[in-house]
């Protein structure tokens, strides 16, 4: 299906990228654990289901979230204090009746533990209530989610041990590591996705946009989805940079606003699907810089990093670093290019930040263009704290093309299930 949409320059070609699932229920209910500021959530939501309850520890990720989905029960709570069961019944769904179950618990008590008393580790402790969920609630699918890095903590027996438990809970498991590019977002982001299923496995979202990235871990090269020349073809062409941000209001150190109007027409189909129709977007501020920073920065051009600044220039730790180490440091993105993953510091000591055409970082609103969150989507809490919300966020729309194969498989085995059952 195809639409334009003109601006006063030009005309825009928007193609549909997502496949339309099969009609089941609308909307599908979920629930969200370890839901963040609610990237998962809201991917979801776009693919038409209903969030009853999401859980988190950070209270401004749980402000976000209550603000940008306010008819969901969302709890700022421990996720050990929350009692499985009552939270069932106080929700007035039985057991199985829950059509997903998403989340990531954090791993940094993965690697470090015997996979033989993995459940009893106190520090596993996340993972172990996520599948007390799932044993509780008994949904149809679960999503889990998390970093590549998880197949190799010890040895791989840490995701084997993970995948032990889930089964001997009755459910059918496929893995991938998707790629953030194949779904339409512009930013060079893995990430592990578990499904499982009470009837059979699923099949994970096919990539709509041709982009080919650079899988350096483990199960990169039998767990992600390979393109070759053909389906340059046959897919939607890259979503850059340019695309995502190149007509936010431009900025200088210190101006914006946590709400702002468009000063531009959108350049591309990604930013005019992700733009507010209200004319506002919101948290679109560019933080000032140390005087030796913005030193620094003159020196690096699009696509370049630290290593094109003056030795003289550098930190003194960077000094003796080589220059193949580090090389997303002090870098500045370019508009043809790919962003790196979007992380929880706005800091260019750490990652590439800096504009393509502005001597500046990222605003917490371009970055959260490059996780594909829309622009009406407020983040709340300080600037330190929104920065952390978007970086610790699921594409939205990564989220989505899992949500619609989710909701492809429950419409094609959920029906015909229940007609064995009582047949």
């Amino acid at each position: 299906m195809e639409k334009r949409f003109s601006t006063k320059n030009k005309s825009i070609r928007l193609v549909a990228s997502e496949p339309t699932p099969k009609p089941y229920r609308t909307p599908l209910s979920s629930i969200d654990l370890f839901c963040g500021a609610g990237g998962i959530t809201q991917g979801f939501k776009q693919a038409g289901y209903n969030c009853l309850y999401a859980n988190d520890l950070m209270p401004e990720a749980i402000d976000t979230f209550r603000h940008n989905h306010p008819t969901t029960h969302a709890e700022c709570k421990p996720i050990e204090e929350v009692d499985a069961a009552a939270l069932r019944k106080t929700l007035g769904i039985q057991k199985g009746e829950l059509d997903v179950l998403v989340g990531g618990p954090p791993c940094q008590g993965f690697s470090i533990n015997a996979p033989s008393r993995f459940l009893n580790d106190p520090r596993n402790s996340l993972f172990r209530h996520y599948a007390r969920f799932v044993e509780e609630f008994s949904p149809k699918a679960f999503v889990f989610e998390n970093v590549p890095g998880l197949l190799s903590m010890a040895d791989g027996a840490i995701f084997e041990k993970i995948v032990q438990v889930f089964n001997e809970l009755g459910y059918h498991l496929s893995v991938k590591i998707l790629f953030g590019p194949h779904y339409g977002i512009p930013q060079e982001r893995w990430r592990l996705i578990l499904l499982g299923s009470r009837y059979s496995e699923i099949t994970h979202p096919a990539p709509t946009h041709f982009a080919k990235g650079r899988a350096n871990f483990r199960g990169g090269g039998t767990l992600t989805i390979p393109l070759d020349s053909a389906d340059a073809k046959r897919l939607l062409p890259t979503v850059n940079v340019g695309d995502a941000i190149r007509d936010l209001p431009r900025l200088g150190m210190g101006e914006g606003a946590e709400e702002v109007g468009y000063t531009a027409d959108p350049a591309s189909a990604y930013a005019l699907r992700l733009r507010n129709p209200d004319g506002v977007t919101f948290n679109h501020f560019a933080a000032k810089l140390a005087k030796q920073n913005i030193e620094r920065m003159r020196h690096v051009p699009p696509g370049g990093s630290w290593r094109d600044i003056p030795h003289e220039l550098l930190p003194r730790g960077m000094q003796q670093a080589r220059k193949s180490d580090h090389t997303k440091r002090y870098g500045r993105l370019s508009f043809e290019g790919l962003s790196g993953t979007v992380l929880t510091k706005c800091d260019p000591h750490w990652g590439t930040v800096f504009l393509p055409d502005q001597d500046r970082t990222l605003s917490v609103r371009e970055a959260a263009r490059l996780q594909s969150f829309p622009d009406q989507y407020r983040f709340l809490g300080s600037r330190v704290s929104q920065y952390v919300q978007v970086g610790n966020a699921v594409p939205v729309l990564m989220a989505m093309a899992i949500a619609n194969a989710v909701r492809g498989h429950l419409a094609a085995n959920v029906s015909t299930h229940n007609l064995v059952a009582h047949g």
